[in-house]
């Protein structure tokens, strides 16, 4: 008999705080313009920067267990869905490509993380 669950993913098995780590990385680190990415929210300095973007992702954990899970196959995934869309729209109206390589690197920062 097969049993069937959710793909949860393997994002699970990381922290929160390890996905800030690996976002703000990805994002430029220190010499990031935007820390952690964080635009539409503004912050004092990096402490609070990481605050926001923890925040984010522990709302979208509950989100993704709550119904992102239907659409996405791991919670990371969702997380770029939310955190950093693939798509939008240009001054021109236009839909543009935005944070192609956003989950890729997340997932290359985690994993680098983790080999120490």
């Amino acid at each position: 008999m097969l049993i069937s669950l959710p793909a949860i993913g393997l994002a699970e098995s990381y922290t929160d705080e390890e996905i800030a780590d690996a976002i703000y990385k990805a994002e430029g680190g220190e010499k990031a313009e935007y820390l952690y990415g964080i635009r539409s929210v503004a912050y004092s300095d990096a402490a609070d920067a990481r605050i926001i973007c923890l925040n984010t992702i522990r709302e979208n954990r509950r989100r993704y267990e709550e119904y992102g899970h239907k659409e996405y196959r791991t919670f990371l995934e969702f997380l770029a869905s939310r955190y950093a869309p693939v798509s939008g729209e240009g001054l021109s109206g236009d839909t543009i490509k935005l944070n192609e390589n956003w989950l890729r690197n997340v997932r290359y920062f985690l994993k680098k993380n983790r080999l120490k």
